[in-house]
């Protein structure tokens, strides 16, 4: 089953909240995949029986239209179910067996990585780089001070900045406490390297098509100048389908 793992990811909880590693690989064993009611919400039926976790609890969320994703990922499967095709269904998963156990845990991960974000470092050069940066986070930090009245400090290269604790409050202050919509947020943080960009596509200041591009702003530049590596393009394009599916997640509950 997609998401079955043997190692305990749970113990890091963004690693659980990302579904990570690459689970085993089984023959397809349905005819039919759809969304339906199971005990606790909404569910995966395979030619009419639940589709549960690793743990063995059924997979339950509270919204059809996730179910019907999820519902659409198992679909989709050929003679062989590929887990790394079904990133919702491996995060949900995590988020149920893992996430939600942990909720307070996981959402001091995403606070951490807030204390730190990508969006306060700057470059000091070239003149482009600093504009591409400013084009793309600065609109980031000033939804954080409207919304939330976060306020945060810059620094020039990778020297450590001190952030105002009352701003790193309001980060965690502005985090869910249900598991699945912390799960996609941790997920998004990882992937990213940003809270505050992972909270901008939550509340809708952001797709997550323009968030992800504003995470890779110093990447891109060096690609432009450099070119691109086939592998490296690869594990980004393999990221940016984690990220999108956990903002997919966000969207079906919202």
């Amino acid at each position: 089953m997609a998401g079955d793992e043997t190692r305990d990811d749970t113990a890091d909880p963004i690693r659980a909240a990302r579904g990570a590693g690459q689970p085993p690989r089984a023959k397809r064993f349905y005819k039919q995949a759809a969304a339906g009611p199971v005990e606790g919400g909404h569910g995966v039926l395979l030619d009419g029986r639940p589709v549960r976790t690793p743990s063995r609890a059924v997979l339950a969320v509270p919204s059809a239209k996730l179910a019907e994703a999820l519902a659409a990922e198992w679909a989709s499967q050929g003679e062989f179910i590929e887990p790394m095709s079904m990133p919702l269904t491996r995060l949900v998963n995590s988020a149920l067996d893992g996430v939600a156990a942990r909720t307070g845990e996981t959402a001091d991960e995403i606070v951490k990585y807030a204390g730190s974000d990508l969006l306060f470092y700057r470059a000091d050069g070239p003149a482009s780089l600093i504009a591409r940066q400013a084009a793309h986070w600065d609109p980031v930090l000033d939804f954080m001070r409207e919304r939330h009245g976060a306020r945060f400090m810059l620094s020039e290269g990778i020297r450590f900045v001190e952030q105002p604790q009352n701003s790193v409050a309001a980060v965690r202050a502005a985090l869910p406490e249900d598991p699945l919509r912390l799960a996609a947020l941790a997920s998004m943080t990882a992937l990213a390297g940003s809270a505050l960009l992972a909270i901008a596509v939550w509340q809708g200041a952001l797709d997550e098509e323009a968030a992800w591009t504003a995470a890779h702003v110093d990447e891109d530049h060096q690609i432009e100048l450099w070119g691109a590596d086939a592998e490296a393009s690869a594990r980004r394009e393999a990221r940016r389908r984690e990220f999108v599916a956990a903002a997919a997640l966000l969207r079906h509950l919202a």
